[in-house]
């Protein structure tokens, strides 16, 4: 049987400002990027299913 899920905490003080801190340094990418991204990361499982047999469940 599943256990309650508990409230979730409220970040107060340092906690707060350094989580706030590490949202607003998050490295946004182009479109560009992601496709290019994306583009390499699907050469690289083409590559790897040649070798190897992977099956992706996604």
């Amino acid at each position: 049987m599943a256990r309650p899920i508990r409230e979730t905490p409220v970040l107060k003080g340092e906690d707060a400002f350094n989580f706030e801190w590490r949202r607003l340094m998050v490295d946004h990418r182009t479109p560009e990027e992601k496709a290019e991204a994306r583009r390499k990361f699907e050469e690289e499982v083409a590559e790897a299913k040649k070798h190897l047999n992977i099956k992706w469940c996604w």
